[in-house]
């Protein structure tokens, strides 16, 4: 389990530094500045949650499954945005210039990318599973 945990939040940072650096192009930034916070390793470890619940919809099509996933990460984001905002003072996203914000910790405007995101972990928790499986069978 700690080592799915450490593929899912190294993963996130991956994703993170990709999705940054390709928006610093878009932004004329040909260095393609790429960032993210070291708390994300956390949050996006928290994926770890999220495997019992890729097995229970596992049979619905991908558009609902995405749909899940999607109201999921913003429920995990707005919750440990928050909580990062009440004891550190601070959240390290923020939304406020973001169209269809709450509270500058979640912005409905990036639903596409919690689908398409939801839908990577997914993938990446069965092909753990599958190597996992392969591994117990030596």
């Amino acid at each position: 389990m700690i080592k799915r945990f450490i593929i899912y939040g190294l993963s996130g940072l991956c994703i993170e530094v990709l999705w940054s650096g390709f928006f610093s192009f878009l932004r004329g930034d040909i260095r393609l500045t790429g960032h993210t916070y070291i708390w994300m390793f956390l949050i996006y470890g928290m994926a770890i949650f999220l495997e019992p619940i890729h097995d229970r919809i596992k049979h619905l099509p991908f558009i609902l499954r995405g749909g899940i996933y999607t109201i999921l990460i913003f429920i995990a984001e707005f919750t440990t945005g928050f909580l990062l905002r009440c004891i550190l003072g601070v959240c390290p996203w923020q939304y406020n210039d973001t169209p269809l914000n709450i509270l500058g910790l979640i912005a409905f405007s990036y639903a596409p990318v919690w689908f398409i995101v939801g839908l990577l972990f997914e993938k990446l928790h069965y092909l753990l599973k599958s190597i996992e499986f392969k591994q117990s069978n030596y």
